[in-house]
């Protein structure tokens, strides 16, 4: 399988460099460019096609999050994860409304860096466990415009098993860190999470827990 085509997005190239050599020992991952505003961003994108980009937000020229909501208009196809220093409220929801796929700090790790970089290629959500929090608060703080349905049980029930992998992927839990909680293989909680996706209709994990706790799962 060909590795996941990066480009690093920061203006502090010593940052760059950094993630650059993090990034290079990993054979599927590929950093094919970097980028110092979102605006030499946009022009590198173009050149380059990278599947994910990863991008600060406070920039010079033009922010992240412009860049970001450009890239959605004129690069649908390249997904944008968030990489800050910042996780204020104001940040996070602009940066996803712009488009963003994930939010991540950067005293992420890098195991959880690469982890994430792989499933935003594979069209799945990454947030830190903080922004993932803020995002779940801020849906259960939206009025009802109409009464809500009932919740209508699951045609296919979810295994016990199941019900924790959900729970821990609700947390914001990696599927490494699953299977060391769990005490299982990395493959077999993967399978158990492609499993909980298909039996809740959910594209991707963030949307997993929601659709959960709308149904009283968590």
């Amino acid at each position: 399988m060909s590795p996941v085509r990066v480009l690093l997005v920061d203006d502090q190239g010593l940052f760059r460099e950094a993630l650059a050599t993090l990034l290079a020992v990993r054979d599927d991952v590929e950093v094919v460019g970097e980028a110092g505003n979102g605006d030499e961003a946009l022009r590198r994108s173009a050149e380059l096609a990278p599947d994910v980009v990863l991008m600060d937000l406070r920039m010079p020229v033009l922010d992240g999050i412009a860049a970001t909501r450009r890239l959605r208009v004129e690069q649908a196809g390249v997904r944008v994860i968030a990489l800050t220093t910042f996780d204020d409220d104001e940040d996070v929801f602009a940066a996803l409304r712009a488009g963003a796929v994930g939010y991540l700090l950067k005293d992420v790790s890098s195991a959880r860096l690469v982890e994430a970089v792989l499933a935003a290629a594979r069209g799945e959500s990454v947030l830190q466990p903080s922004v993932a929090a803020k995002v779940v608060a801020r849906f259960a703080q939206l009025p009802d415009t109409a009464p809500a349905p009932r919740p209508q049980p699951l045609v296919v029930p979810l295994s016990d098993r199941e019900l924790e992998v959900l729970r821990l992927l609700a947390d914001g839990r990696s599927n490494r860190e699953i299977a060391a909680t769990l005490f299982l293989a990395e493959g077999t909680v993967k399978n158990h999470v492609t499993n909980v996706l298909a039996k809740l209709g959910a594209r991707d994990r963030t949307q997993a827990a929601l659709r959960a706790r709308a149904l009283d799962l968590l």
